[in-house]
């Protein structure tokens, strides 16, 4: 049995890693806690249930892209057109370096992220709040046109969705996808520019 305290932190990474190894469907909390040394109702004692241990792994996972992302859209001393580029482009290449370097957790978080829609829709929350910024400031200093921030910012998301949605993440593996996804937001950025 273990002998130093357990805290949720270690309880999440000994998932990460059971997920990494299993996938979701095969891990269980016995699992975890075998991995730990402890008993199942130990792991219980600090997640509710199996999909609250889940949800911890897939937030934990997005706090990390979301200190990243913070750090990109940030940078006040670039024109908003610069640093919209720099948070898409950050993006994009933070989703295609998880699928591509840590491909069984990627696919977990996918499967994870389907299940648990809250966690889901606040990281899309998140990502348009970074977006309706940076075009706030855009609009303010007149190099973007005019326009609801909220209703263009979600209109960025979407129009870039095939660059950061893990449905998409088979085409993310082609050789054009970094030209693709340059042309699309080198488009999106014209046409936000003001006349």
């Amino acid at each position: 049995m273990r002998g130093e305290p357990l805290d949720a932190e270690t309880i999440v990474s000994a998932t990460e890693e059971i997920l990494r190894r299993h996938g979701p469907d095969k891990t269980t909390v016995l699992d975890v806690a075998r991995q730990l040394g402890v008993s199942h109702g130990s792991v219980y004692r600090h997640f509710a249930s199996k999909a609250a241990l889940r949800e911890a792994v897939i937030r934990r996972w997005l706090d990390r892209v979301r200190n990243e992302l913070t750090a990109a859209a940030d940078n006040s001393e670039l024109p908003s057109a610069e640093r919209l580029r720099a948070l898409l482009t950050t993006m994009f290449a933070i989703k295609w370096a998880k699928a591509r370097e840590d491909p069984e957790l990627f696919a977990t978080f996918r499967v994870l992220a389907a299940e648990h829609s809250t966690v889901s829709s606040d990281h899309v929350g998140f990502l348009v709040a970074q977006l309706r910024d940076i075009i706030i400031d855009g609009v303010g200093t007149g190099d973007f046109a005019a326009g609801e921030p909220e209703v263009i910012a979600r209109a960025v998301l979407n129009a870039t969705s095939r660059f950061h949605d893990p449905t998409h993440a088979a085409e993310w593996h082609s050789p054009e996808i970094d030209t693709d996804s340059a042309a699309v937001v080198s488009l999106i950025l014209d046409g936000l520019r003001a006349r």
